[in-house]
Order: structure tokens, then C-alpha cells, then sequence
């Protein structure tokens, strides 16, 4: 299964929709992603599709604010029935690639307390916890940890990036590289 990552557009907001729904308790309304999509210059948000013989399926969706100099990741969700199979990693990886493009110089986002998994992926690409957002999340009053990269153009984080676009590129990813 090839996994190809590419521009958000409005066909998109039904999958991206139907992954929001599985993914999140308190999941954004359609017209936030129309809003990110098609008004606010400052958003990027990407799909990833899995290609198979009877067609691509939506398989999950990432998005970013660029402010200035800095990128604010907003989102990254997989379907469940896709998960673990490196999909949010290759999410992340195109993210921080494009906002390095961009001019950005510092990566952030929050991630829920209890999400030791995409914590794992974040500690991965060099962020770091910079603090905490008490009671963050409105449907739980879960903690947020603030995570930074604070510097997207350190020679170690961007031949970290180059080594795993490749793994990820040579094996589809579904590498377990």
C-alpha cells in the first residue's frame, strides 16, 4: 500500500470529517476546516492517502497555523482502522518539512496528558515540554503539554528528517524502520 500526502481541498471534508468523528470527543465543526481550508492564509492542512487497486482512501489529516516565524500544529489525526502504520509520523514529518520551507524557525502544539503515544512521536522529532495547559481539553478538562522544536533548522533535527523521509519513501510507509 503506497501512502501519498497532499493539499487539503473541500472534496476531502467528508473523510476528514469521518475521521475527526472517530478520532476526537468534541470533533470541529465542518466549518472550521471550510474556514482553514479556504480563509485563513496562515493555514496548511494536508491529507494522507492510502492507494489501493480500487482506489485512494482518505487515511488521515494533519493542519498547521505559520505565524511569522513560527508553526502552530492545530491537528493530526489517523482513521483507527490505520493506525499504526506510521501514517501520523509521515503527517508530522511533511508538517515540519513544509513549515522549515516556509521560513519557520520554531515548531509548537499540545497534545493530551494521556496520549503517550503521539508524545513518544513528538520526543522523536526533537520536540521538547515547555509547559503545561491545565484543563485544556473541554470535553475531559484534561491537561495539554506545550511542546516546542525550538529550532526547525538544527543540523541534527534536519538529517533526522532526511533519514526518515527516505525510510518512509522507500517502504511506503509501513516501515517498521
Amino acid at each position: 500500500m503506497r501512502i501519498s500526502v497532499e493539499r487539503m481541498r473541500l472534496p476531502d471534508l467528508d473523510d476528514v470529517l469521518r475521521i475527526e468523528r472517530a478520532s476526537y470527543p468534541t470533533p470541529w465543526r465542518p466549518e472550521t476546516f471550510r474556514y482553514e481550508i479556504c480563509d485563513n492564509p496562515n493555514a496548511h492542512y494536508v491529507v494522507a492517502r492510502a492507494h489501493f487497486p480500487e482506489g485512494p482512501v482518505t487515511v488521515g489529516y494533519a493542519g498547521m497555523w505559520l505565524i511569522i516565524d513560527e508553526a502552530h500544529i492545530t491537528t493530526i489525526a489517523v482513521d483507527p482502522n490505520y493506525r499504526g502504520l506510521k501514517i501520523g509520523e509521515r503527517l508530522l514529518l511533511t508538517l515540519l518539512t513544509a513549515a522549515t520551507q516556509k521560513g519557520a524557525c520554531r515548531a509548537t502544539l499540545e497534545v493530551r496528558e494521556s496520549n503517550l503515544v503521539a508524545q513518544r512521536l513528538y520526543l522523536k522529532y526533537h520536540f521538547g515540554a515547555a509547559g503545561m495547559r491545565r484543563g485544556y481539553y473541554t470535553d475531559s478538562g484534561e491537561n495539554a503539554i506545550i511542546m516546542w522544536i525550538e529550532n526547525l533548522h538544527d543540523p541534527r533535527l534536519q538529517r533526522f528528517m532526511s533519514e526518515r523521509r527516505r525510510c518512509l519513501e522507500e517502504q511506503g510507509a509501513l516501515a517498521r524502520c
